[in-house]
């Protein structure tokens, strides 16, 4: 914790330590609802409409679009007197990953949402993180409450490793989504003290 100190030498208050957590993941499976979501903030949102030419590229099986994230999106959320989170949620098309080198700049972690009924959209985002050493959670986005396929079989899938935090979290419940960032956090926190 970090204390800011008064003009008079004496401690006023504790000055909350920033902390940056990039949410990631194959498109339309939840980036956006899941900053949205928790973001103490209105979220910054570069969304575009989806047009003619996307179609064929940018499929969302069964979710229905109609715009798109095409650089970032933006939350910030309070955790007590001394900790704030700032969400990067990245565009999940493969032609927007050369901005993920930047997104992910300064991160703790990462946060990889995985609709099961499109586990291969996540393949990316999972060989990103695993490559370039930054800690992640898979987080099964149980769209209404279906899962297409068990958390297990989801491991065996993605071939992530054991120590890999795997949960299942609803990207629209704000309870949901702050029990994934802190499932991130804590394990953000064991790998930088091994």
């Amino acid at each position: 914790m970090v204390f800011k100190r008064s003009e008079r030498g004496r401690v006023d208050r504790p000055v909350p330590i920033p902390v940056k957590i990039v949410v990631a993941g194959g498109y339309a499976v939840g980036k956006t609802t899941f900053v949205g979501s928790i973001s103490e903030i209105e979220p910054l949102t570069t969304e575009a409409a989806l047009t003619s030419r996307s179609e064929g590229v940018d499929i969302a099986g069964d979710a229905a679009k109609s715009s798109t994230t095409v650089a970032m999106d933006f939350g910030r959320i309070t955790l007590g007197d001394d900790l704030i989170l700032y969400l990067f949620g990245t565009p999940g098309q493969d032609r927007f990953h050369f901005m993920w080198d930047d997104l992910i700049r300064g991160a703790i972690g990462a946060v990889v949402l995985v609709d099961t009924s499109r586990l291969e959209d996540c393949f990316p985002a999972v060989d990103y993180f695993e490559s370039a050493g930054t800690p992640f959670v898979v987080a099964v986005n149980a769209f209404f409450g279906r899962m297409q396929h068990s958390l297990g079989d989801v491991r065996e899938a993605l071939a992530v490793s054991p120590s890999t935090p795997m949960v299942v979290t609803d990207a629209r419940d704000r309870e949901a989504t702050k029990t994934t960032l802190l499932q991130l956090v804590q394990h953000a926190l064991s790998v930088a003290a091994a």
